[in-house]
This record gives C-alpha cells, sequence and structure tokens, in this order.
C-alpha cells in the first residue's frame, strides 16, 4: 500500500504553513510533514517559458510532490503536503501516482483577517490584492464544488488549527487501515483479534 495523503491548501495569509508547522512540531507517529514552496518558486517570467505559465507550473509540481510520496521516502503512514495548489491537481496527480488515500483540506478565512495578517502580520502586503482575494475564491468554491472540507481559521489560533488537521490526519489513517484490510481480509481479522 502506498501511504496516505493529506494536502493542506489555501491562499496566502489563511494560516496553512503556520499550522502546518505546529502540526509539525507534534512529531505525530507516522506522520511527515512538507512544503510545496520548498522546491523553489520560479519567477512568472520564468513559469512563462519553462512551463506554459503558473498554473501549468503548479500543476507539474503538484505530480511532482505526489511522485515522491507514492515511494514513501520517509517510511511514513501519512504525508501532509502544505502548499497553494489546485485540488484538482492533487486529484490528477493522486490517480497518475497510483495513491489510493489523498485527500484536500482548504484552510480558508476572511478577506480582511486575510490582509491583515498579509501586511501586519506577514509583512507582505503585495499579496493582499485582487487577484488573491480571487484565488481565495476560486480554492473555496472548488472546496464546496468537490465536497472538500474546509477549516475557517478567521477567528482560530494556530494551535486549534493543527488541532483541527490532526483530526484530518486521524480520518486518512483510518481510511488508508481500511484500504488495507480490504485488500488483504487476512491481514485485517488478525489485527481485530
Amino acid at each position: 500500500m502506498t501511504p496516505a495523503i493529506l494536502v493542506v491548501t489555501g491562499a496566502s495569509g489563511s494560516g496553512k504553513t503556520a499550522a502546518v508547522r505546529a502540526l509539525d512540531a507534534r512529531a505525530l507517529p507516522g506522520v511527515r510533514c512538507y512544503y510545496f514552496d520548498t522546491v523553489g518558486v520560479p519567477s512568472r517570467e520564468e513559469m512563462d517559458r519553462d512551463f506554459g505559465g503558473g498554473e501549468q507550473w503548479q500543476a507539474v509540481t503538484t505530480q511532482r510532490w505526489l511522485d515522491r510520496f507514492a515511494t514513501d521516502p520517509d517510511g511514513a503512514e501519512v504525508y501532509v503536503l502544505e502548499g497553494q495548489t489546485r485540488p484538482s491537481f492533487v486529484n490528477r496527480a493522486a490517480e497518475r501516482a497510483c495513491i489510493g488515500v489523498a485527500r484536500v483540506v482548504l484552510l480558508d478565512c476572511a478577506p480582511p483577517v486575510r490582509h491583515t495578517r498579509l501586511t501586519e502580520l506577514r509583512g507582505q502586503a503585495e499579496l493582499s490584492n485582487p487577484r488573491m482575494d480571487g484565488w481565495a475564491a476560486y480554492l473555496r468554491g472548488q472546496a464546496d464544488a468537490l465536497d472538500l472540507p474546509v477549516v475557517d481559521t478567521t477567528s482560530l489560533g494556530i494551535d486549534a488549527v493543527a488541532d483541527a488537521l490532526a483530526v484530518h490526519i486521524e480520518n486518512v489513517r483510518a481510511e488508508l487501515q481500511a484500504a488495507a484490510e480490504q485488500a488483504n481480509p487476512a491481514d485485517g481479522a488478525t489485527r481485530r483479534r
């Protein structure tokens, strides 16, 4: 069985990086956390030249991450990937990488809160713009259309968001266990004794 994947997505300022870092610090058994942008984010010009645009770079990079997780580089049960990517890219990449359990959870917040986080807390006022608002709305629409779980971080502290993510990890872990038992019914019966 390949490991389970939980992708934590959201617009800039939604709290995803801080929450996944807090989750990572908990050192949950069998869980490894990764950050989408650690592979390096090319400039817009490089994305256009080398990939045909930002959307295509995002799709290719999502596929590369899930291909990597399919090889289970850390011997983990669940890999958590934090990053801004479309849920449809995750679903497509999981299918191509033959990953049976891959889920997406969206972190979202009210636009004024996102603006405050980006401008006052992170010092990245350039990210608080109509484009980011549109991206956040798009992700929320995708979550609604695909019936994905959404954690509203508007009034939650980082630890509370990490708690919510821990619940999602346990859900994918249970789903992975059920898939393993279905694939090997004798193993599941032995474990239940």
